[in-house]
């Protein structure tokens, strides 16, 4: 009897297993700062938090600087002028990112290039 339940309780250990659903995977955030003052970036990716993501961006940039844009699971992009203006976007592909940032950007001004992008891991 003893054998059976230990059977039994490792065939429905097996059937268990397979039909569990995978785990999904962990979220990860970045971020973007930048000075309008100085121009200077900071960025992060792959932190488990929004706020740490955040935290690291400001760190890297240093002080005068804020999040220009924060980003979970996707890719994000800042683009620049000479005068300091700027536009951000995020998208789950690079290019889109850019692309959007660019437009962003040109509301502002004319001589707008992609200053940074950044991805997490997904």
């Amino acid at each position: 009897m003893k054998s059976r339940l230990l059977a039994f309780s490792g065939v429905l250990l097996i059937v268990l297993t397979a039909f569990t659903a995978p785990a999904a995977a962990d979220d990860n955030y970045g971020a973007i700062a930048f000075s309008t003052s100085s121009g200077a970036l900071g960025w992060s990716y792959d932190y488990s938090s929004r706020g740490g993501a955040e935290e690291e961006a400001l760190k890297q940039c240093g002080p005068g600087c804020e999040v220009a844009i924060w980003f979970k699971n996707a890719c994000a992009a800042i683009a620049t002028s000479s005068n300091h203006s700027y536009g951000t976007g995020w998208a789950s592909e690079r290019g889109e990112a850019e692309g959007i940032a660019m437009r962003s950007c040109r509301e502002h001004a004319s001589d707008c290039s992609i200053a940074r992008w950044q991805c997490t891991t997904r």
